[in-house]
C-alpha cells in the first residue's frame, strides 16, 4: 500500500510537508511505520494549485527518497492546497501513468488502498467509466478507475455520493470475485477549494487517517508527520471528511452497490 500527505491553508513550502519533518513523506517512503508494507518505492507524485485553474503535477517512477530533483522543487514550489503521494504497487505495473495524484480537469485525485481481485474485474472498471471522462484513463490502476468512475458519477455536483458509488461499484466487482479484501482504502481529492477526504474498509482494517491543525493550515496524512507532537486527530474508519480554509465536517461513509 502506499503513504500519502495533503494540505491546505495559507500557502507554504512543499518542503513542509514531503521532505523536512522528521517522519516526513519522503521518510515513510523508505520506512512507513503504520502501512502494510514499510518500503513505498514504487514511484511518487505531486498534484498543487496556484493560479490556474488545474493543479500542476509531477511525477516520477524514482523511489521519493532517491529523486533530487523532488527535493529541489518542494524546496522552491508554496501553495495552499497540494496533494502529495509516494507508491507501494499492488499488482500493476510502476510507471509515470500509474503514480498518483491522478488528474482531470481542475480535480486531483490519489488513494492508498486496494479492492481485492482487481486484475480479475478490470474490464468491468474501465468498461463502468463514463465515455467523457475515459479520456483521463492514462494508467491500468484500481485508484485511477474509482476517480474516473466517480466523476462520471457526478463528482462536480456531490463529492461524497459520487465517491460512495464508485466504491461501492468496486467493491461488488471484489466480492462477486471472492477475493479478500474486498475493500480497504484511504482517498484525498480536491477540486482547488477544498479537500475530500475519506476512510474506509469492508473489514475491520481501515487503512490508519489522521488530520492536525498547524499555525498556517491543515495537513491529513497516512500517519503523523513527528512522532513528537501529541495533537494528531484520527479520523474515523467509516468516515467522510470535507476541509476547507475554516474548519473539517466530518460524516459517515456508506458505499452504494
Amino acid at each position: 500500500m502506499c503513504r500519502w500527505a495533503a494540505y491546505i491553508g495559507d500557502p507554504i513550502y512543499l518542503e513542509d510537508v514531503v521532505t523536512a519533518p522528521g517522519q516526513s513523506l519522503i521518510s515513510q517512503s523508505l520506512a512507513a511505520s503504520e502501512g502494510k508494507t514499510p518500503t513505498n518505492g514504487d514511484g511518487f507524485g505531486l498534484a498543487w494549485y496556484g493560479e490556474r485553474e488545474g493543479p500542476g503535477l509531477y511525477h516520477d517512477v524514482l523511489p521519493a527518497w532517491a529523486d533530487g530533483n523532488l527535493r529541489s522543487l518542494a524546496h522552491q514550489v508554496r501553495s495552499g492546497l497540494f496533494l502529495a503521494h509516494v507508491r507501494a504497487a499492488t499488482g500493476t505495473a510502476t510507471s509515470r501513468t500509474n503514480c498518483h495524484p491522478f488528474a482531470a480537469g481542475r480535480w486531483s485525485f490519489m488513494h492508498n488502498g486496494q479492492a481485492g481481485g482487481y486484475a480479475g474485474f478490470r474490464r468491468k472498471a474501465d468498461l463502468s467509466i463514463d465515455e467523457a471522462c475515459y479520456r483521463h484513463r492514462h494508467g491500468t490502476t484500481d485508484s485511477e478507475a474509482i476517480f474516473l468512475i466517480a466523476l462520471g458519477a457526478g463528482l462536480e455536483r456531490n463529492p461524497k455520493a459520487a465517491l460512495e458509488r464508485a466504491t461501492g461499484a468496486m467493491e461488488g466487482w471484489s466480492r462477486e470475485a471472492g477475493v479478500t479484501p474486498h475493500m480497504r482504502m484511504t482517498v484525498a481529492m480536491s477540486d482547488g477549494e477544498r479537500l475530500y477526504c475519506a476512510r474506509y474498509a469492508s473489514d475491520e482494517y481501515a487503512p490508519t487517517l489522521y488530520h492536525r491543525r498547524t499555525e498556517a493550515g491543515r495537513v491529513v496524512v497516512s500517519e503523523p508527520l513527528d512522532r513528537t507532537l501529541k495533537d494528531w486527530e484520527p479520523i474515523p474508519p467509516g468516515s467522510f471528511a470535507v476541509i476547507d480554509r475554516e474548519g473539517v465536517e466530518i460524516t459517515p461513509f456508506r458505499p452504494a452497490a
